[in-house]
Formats: C-alpha cells, sequence, structure tokens
C-alpha cells in the first residue's frame, strides 16, 4: 500500500471541489430562474428522481425542499416502472437528476412521463443528451475536474448539483415567505424542533412547587426553603403577590459581608425589580434572556402574573442548547 499524506490530500480534494463551486456559480449554466418558477408554479407535488449518486443527491435535496416549504419526495425510477409511477398526477413535477443525462432507468420512464403529460425537469451534464432531450426545463451541470484523481468517481460533480440543489430550495423558500415558525411545524423533533417549539410554560416550574418566603423571614429561614426545594431562587410573597426574589447570589453576596443570617430580615437584602419573561415565549428566547443579562433565573408571569419561574439549569436538563 502507497504511504501518502492524508491530510494534504484530502485538503487538495477538498479545495478543488470548492473551485468547481466557484467556476460553476460564475458560468452561463448557472442559471435557475426557469427551473425555479416551474416549481414554484408547480400546483401538485414535486417528486425527485435518479439512480446511483445521483439518486443519492436527489433525495436529499427532496428532504431539503420538503423541510423548506415545497413538499416534495423521493421516487426511484425503477420502483416508478413497476407501479409507484401511479402516485404522481398530472398537476406534479419530477425532476430527474443524471450526470449523464442517459441513465436508462430513467429513460424507461420517459414514455409514461410524456403520456401522463407531467412536467418533466432535468439536471444533466449534456444538454443534448436523452433525459434533456425530452426535458420541459433543463439545467446543465458540466464540472471540469470531479476530485477523483482517475476523474471517475462522481465527486465535484454531485457537490456541485448538491449546493444547486440548496440554492435552488433556498430561493423558493423565500419566495414563499417561509418562517421559523412554518419550518418548525415540520421539524417537531430533536433539538432543533424543541429551539423551535418549546415554550416557557411547557418547562417552567409552577409557582406553587417554587421555593417561597415572605419578606419578614429571615434569611436563616429561606436558607432552609431553597434547601428543601432544591433550587437556586426563591420568590418573595405578600400577600399572594410576588414582591421580589431572592437568589444564591444574593446570598453569597450577604455572607461575604457577614451578615447575621439569624437577624436580617429577606424583605431587607431582596431583589426587588426582578426580570420576567411572558410564558408563550420560547424556551430559547428565556436562554438567550438569561445569556445577555448574565443571571440564571427569570421569573414567568401570564397576563401580568407571575405565574412561575424557568433556570438555566431547567433548560440545559431539557437539552434544548
Amino acid at each position: 500500500m502507497k504511504k501518502i499524506n492524508f491530510q494534504k490530500e484530502a485538503k487538495k480534494a477538498f479545495l478543488l471541489e470548492l473551485e468547481e463551486m466557484r467556476s460553476f456559480s460564475s458560468s452561463k449554466d448557472f442559471n435557475v430562474q426557469e427551473i425555479c418558477d416551474a416549481i414554484f408554479q408547480c400546483k401538485g407535488k414535486i417528486f425527485l428522481t435518479g439512480v446511483g449518486k445521483s439518486g443519492h443527491i436527489a433525495n436529499k435535496i427532496s428532504a431539503t425542499l420538503s423541510s423548506t416549504g415545497t413538499p416534495s419526495f423521493f421516487i426511484h425510477p425503477a420502483e416508478a416502472l413497476h407501479g409507484d409511477l401511479g402516485m404522481i398526477q398530472k398537476k406534479d413535477l419530477i425532476l430527474a437528476i443524471s450526470k449523464s443525462g442517459e441513465s436508462k432507468e430513467v429513460c424507461d420512464l420517459i414514455p409514461a412521463i410524456k403520456f401522463s403529460k407531467i412536467k418533466l425537469c432535468s439536471i444533466t451534464e449534456d444538454d443534448k443528451s436523452t433525459i434533456a432531450a425530452a426535458s420541459d426545463v433543463h439545467l446543465r451541470v458540466k464540472v471540469t475536474k470531479e476530485a477523483c484523481p482517475n476523474d471517475l468517481a462522481p465527486t465535484s460533480s454531485t457537490t456541485v448539483t448538491l449546493a444547486l440543489g440548496d440554492a435552488i430550495a433556498i430561493s423558493l423558500l423565500k419566495a414563499r415567505g417561509f418562517t421559523a415558525e412554518d419550518f418548525a411545524k415540520s421539524h417537531p423533533g430533536g433539538k432543533l424542533g424543541k429551539k423551535l417549539t418549546l415554550r416557557v410554560k411547557d418547562l417552567m416550574t409552577p409557582i406553587s412547587k417554587t421555593a417561597s418566603v415572605k419578606k419578614t423571614d429571615t434569611l436563616s429561614d429561606l436558607i432552609v426553603e431553597v434547601s428543601s426545594k432544591k433550587q437556586g431562587l426563591a420568590v418573595v410573597t405578600d400577600k399572594k403577590n410576588v414582591i421580589g426574589v431572592f437568589s444564591d447570589g444574593d446570598l453569597r453576596r450577604c455572607l461575604q459581608k457577614n451578615t447575621d443570617i439569624k437577624k436580617v430580615l429577606v424583605g431587607e437584602v431582596m431583589t426587588r425589580k426582578f426580570k420576567t419573561i411572558s410564558s408563550d415565549k420560547l424556551v430559547i428566547q428565556a436562554a438567550n434572556m438569561m445569556s445577555e443579562l448574565k443571571i440564571f433565573n427569570l421569573l414567568v408571569k401570564d397576563s401580568e402574573k407571575i405565574k412561575g419561574i424557568i433556570s438555566m439549569h431547567d433548560i440545559l436538563e431539557a437539552n434544548v442548547l
């Protein structure tokens, strides 16, 4: 086995693909207007197809389109030839991806696509290929050199096509006015889903379960209460209304001044101007607010009434960040 410098060779391939992307972006072939118009104006769903490496790229582009406001499905041409074409209707659109433009499985689909009067778009490197010639809209993606030293394995060409698919998807996203709220509807799971959907009210500790003291209690009483609830913050109440808060940071500052915790009343040292956040805000907004203010807890309000607290510890445990 020939000994090589993996770092050097990997970087060489990476930069070669980057250069091919730059070259394509400045070429006359980079013209997505017609294909974007066709997809945007389509009244049905978008189906992408392809085989081999082109099929993998088509599958990924389809997933990106679906998650950014353009309903899309990947359909394998071999499966389409054996019945799955029945799921595609006249109002739909097919986008075929093929490096050569001569992929047999896709070519075999063309007569059925034409018979059903389904709009066909394609991305190939040859605008005179069978697939390109049969397409209503064609986009040429031609690279000078593959990253493969034998110039055989699709590498630069698939990278450029994938990036082009992302560019088309983002252009359509902007055309549709697709928002973060829209994005959240199709991404409810995982950390990303939590960032986009989890509300403060879903994670807060209700005020009834929060460490609570009166302004006439001593710091000694407060320490006992906070320890029993295992929280870093206590709310201070007066006739069921929250009038202040006292954090573990406040306690440390008092102890540094040699304060007599058995004599000093909570009302004398509590924080009266506490920070709040609406219960309908996103948890990620609460986290950003805490980060900006350099605090670890926020009181949660609903219709101007304090309903609970949310802490950075709660947010981290929920795996939102």
